[in-house]
């Protein structure tokens, strides 16, 4: 069972005067939009939205909250920024699944620690790069280790027609 879903923000703009303030593209929005009603159809409701303090990745979260049902938790995650230590972050998950063990989060942030994240919690030198709006659905149990089930991307959605 996939509980855990681990996103990069959507496409945006290349320059601000601070990195954190940089926001989602018209591209970059559609692209989320795309991928929230994929994983609504494909794995339905989530209860917990974690998200980067960056504006690209709150924006990105708050796109995909608007296909989850209205009892899911938004948060804000200070240590979900791109240079933040998986460790750091794993802990923050193992503690929340282990007080919740039927929870399912989707967890926004950004290269690199993404990648590291999917590393630290599934297979030790399988750290995968992210595409902007992609995503990683891992099945994963504190203590012992996840299992990714499934990587998707906005341009293997092109079937679908735009939002």
């Amino acid at each position: 069972m996939v509980n855990l879903v681990i996103m990069r923000h959507g496409e945006a703009q290349p320059y601000a005067a601070d990195d954190s303030l940089r926001q989602l593209t018209p591209d970059g929005q559609n692209d989320v939009r795309q991928m929230a009603l994929w994983l609504k159809t494909v794995y339905a409701n989530f209860d917990y939205v974690w998200s980067s303090p960056y504006l690209r990745a709150q924006q990105t979260a708050e796109l995909m909250l608007e296909q989850q049902p209205a009892e899911c938790q938004f948060t804000l995650i200070p240590e979900l920024v791109p240079d933040a230590p998986a460790q750091t972050v794993k802990a923050q998950i193992d503690a929340l699944l282990l007080a919740q063990p039927n929870a399912k989060l989707l967890l926004v942030s950004h290269m690199p620690l993404v990648s590291f994240l999917v590393e630290s919690l599934t297979e030790p030198g399988q750290a995968p790069i992210f595409s902007t709006a992609s995503l990683t659905c891992i099945s994963y149990q504190p203590g012992q280790g996840g299992v990714v089930q499934e990587r998707n991307r906005p341009l293997a959605l092109s079937v679908l027609p735009e939002i």
